[in-house]
């Protein structure tokens, strides 16, 4: 009965590792990854708007067709190139 007491007074031990992930969890909130930055500003340039474009428009056409086998792969690759050689310059300056 003495043991269980010292127990209740003193805490379980499990509860005091649970506070230190939560904490962790706060700090990595906060962190924002830089390649997702630098992806969404490199999409608003004018090289990878026009992608983007041809990217929508073969979307469009696609879906408002019912019975296709056109698919926007080629749009869609020509689009990711432009984003990722905008920021293969870029992304590295970033990094320490």
């Amino acid at each position: 009965m003495v043991f269980e007491q010292k127990m209740l007074t003193n805490g379980d031990p499990e509860d005091e590792e649970e506070e230190a992930p939560e904490e962790e969890e706060e700090d990595e909130a906060d962190l924002v990854d830089p390649l997702e930055t630098i992806r969404a500003k490199c999409e608003e340039t004018e090289h990878c708007v026009h992608y983007k474009e041809h990217l929508e428009l073969c979307e469009t056409r696609v879906n408002s067709k019912s019975n296709t086998t056109e698919e926007c792969t080629e749009e869609l690759f020509d689009f990711l190139h432009a984003r990722d050689h905008c920021v293969s310059h870029k992304l590295f300056h970033n990094v320490k």
